[in-house]
């Protein structure tokens, strides 16, 4: 039984799995590319990645036909890394230096998800909240659009060397030209699914417009530009080594500068793995291991990174793509890896030819397609308490150096955490009856926390001493320490004063915290 659904899972449909895995094959190259460009590294480096990242998940994945590839949100977060990795090496004399701490960070952030597996990461995600998924998400649109202006002539910024962050230079005169590409692109990308769903819009863009810039014999600058393409297979090293032969060394100071970059990938390329295979689920009506995704992320980060190229995570639209043209066994995603590797190296001299215009105009789409303009649409009608955590998510990412989506995300939470409390805190309830001249009963009703403590007290006299005071928790819950102190707290002024008190109703998981953490055995009875 278990062989035949492994063969189910390879095998169930082979025609269709090898032209869905060719189909996304097209679409990855150009965002590998594009995604290189990003993070300052040649293109082989994102390929590379694409490949290894693409048969490796094929394997060890949770989820069959997911697509995992270099992408935009982990390339982002690999910029600042491989800039100051490339200024330390000046200063030692050593060049490209960048790279081999980006491969050091691949190597920690598989670690660090085979970790997150283990320890079932993926349950503590659900806890997310949709204000900070769309924050997300609409930070690294913006971020994916931000980091195509230089390719555009805005705002650049030039390094010694007449580069822009390891991008290509964009001269004052081919602006114009680049421009308007870029214009003829976006129209191709989302006229032609008007008129045909064939063949990716993308995929056709850039052949349209590496055939006029050929043709016309346009001076701007291409792949070629960027830096190197594979010219055959990756094969495996340690970035880890001599200074003197280009690599890093094993040391706690390495692991230092890499650990922030890659605690950040590890945790914002397992979000957007578990978003995409929430989609996936949905769009199949079937379920995946989320925990087995993650240790499969991790080792296909991992070799992805002693192969040479990037780390990564799931691909929300060439995943997508792959189950919409059929694709639903783990053979179309080592397709997909094993055809983008073959076109390559077999169209390596026109794959150089291709014009930036023609990726910018393909990560322009990628940015309005991953923007959730639907929750910016309903911001007039959502709680504001879930803007307000949308846009703290979205501030703290654009805002902190670099961007930091990990951070902007632990923000939204936090948010999200705190404005919840004070709602469930002024849920509580306290009910006053004199049910005798010497008597009066108080019933609390709701959750008692550090955020309802002041709710809960408000909800007494302590000014007026009757005999006897009952308080009745039947219908209340305490939750932690400062629950304890005040129901301590309250006890105690009400008996300096006179009153006999007397505590009903606990449950016995209140009761216990009470007398684990030291409460008066008198006021804790009933």
């Amino acid at each position: 039984m278990t062989n035949s659904v492994g063969m189910r899972q390879w095998f169930d449909n082979p025609a269709k799995e090898v032209l869905s895995g060719l189909v996304v094959a097209f679409a990855m190259i150009p965002e590998a590319i594009a995604f290189s460009g990003i993070a300052h590294v040649d293109p082989q480096v994102g390929l590379f990645g694409a490949f290894c990242l693409s048969v490796t998940i094929a394997f060890v994945g949770g989820r069959t036909a997911m697509i995992t590839s270099a992408t935009g949100s982990t390339a982002l977060l690999m910029t600042s890394l491989v800039a100051s990795g490339n200024a330390r090496g000046l200063e030692l004399g050593v060049e490209g230096l960048g790279l081999q701490y980006l491969l050091v960070a691949g190597i920690l952030t598989g670690v660090l998800q085979i970790l997150w597996g283990y320890l079932r990461l993926a349950h503590q995600m659900r806890f997310v909240p949709q204000g900070v998924l769309s924050g997300f998400v609409n930070a690294l649109a913006l971020l994916i659009f931000q980091a195509q202006l230089p390719q555009l002539g805005i705002n650049l910024q030039f390094g010694e060397h007449g580069e822009h962050g390891g991008q290509a230079v964009l001269a004052t005169a081919q602006i114009p030209t680049v421009g308007l590409l870029v214009v003829l692109g976006l129209v191709i990308i989302y006229g032609l699914p008007r008129l045909t769903r064939l063949i990716p819009s993308q995929l056709v863009a850039i052949v349209v417009l590496t055939i006029i810039s050929i043709n016309l014999n346009l001076d701007i600058p291409t792949v070629k530009s960027l830096g190197q393409l594979p010219g055959n297979l990756p094969i495996p090293s340690l970035p880890f080594g001599a200074l003197a032969d280009g690599k890093v060394p094993f040391s706690l100071a390495t692991l230092g500068i890499v650990l922030p970059t890659a605690l950040s990938i590890s945790l914002v390329g397992l979000m957007e793995t578990f978003l995409t295979q929430d989609i996936l689920d949905d769009k199949t009506d079937t379920t995946s291991n989320k925990n087995r995704e993650a240790q499969g992320q991790g080792i296909a980060n991992l070799v992805s990174s002693l192969f040479g190229g990037m780390a990564g995570c799931a691909l929300v639209g060439q995943s997508v793509m792959n189950i919409d043209n059929g694709g639903r066994g783990r053979f179309s995603t080592l397709f997909s890896g094993v055809s983008l590797m073959a076109m390559i190296l077999l169209a390596r001299g026109w794959v150089q030819q291709i014009p930036m215009a023609a990726l910018v105009a393909v990560m322009i789409s990628i940015a309005v397609s991953t923007a959730d303009i639907n929750g910016l649409r309903a911001i007039g009608r959502i709680p504001k308490s879930d803007t307000a955590v949308m846009v703290m998510t979205f501030a703290v990412t654009m805002l902190t150096t670099p961007h930091n989506l990990a951070l902007g995300v632990l923000a939204g939470v936090a948010l999200a955490a705190l404005l919840f409390s004070r709602k469930v805190a002024k849920v509580i309830k306290v009910d006053v009856e004199d049910i005798a001249p010497d008597h009066r009963r108080y019933r609390v009703t709701g959750q008692l926390f550090f955020v309802s403590k002041v709710y809960f007290l408000q909800g007494f006299d302590v000014h007026q001493h009757p005999p006897r005071i009952t308080i009745d928790l039947s219908n209340l819950h305490i939750w932690d320490q400062t629950g304890v102190a005040a129901l301590n707290q309250l006890t105690r002024k009400l008996e300096r004063g006179g009153s006999e008190v007397t505590v009903e109703g606990l449950n016995p998981e209140s009761l216990d915290l009470l007398k684990r953490i030291g409460s008066q055995p008198e006021a804790a009875h009933g």
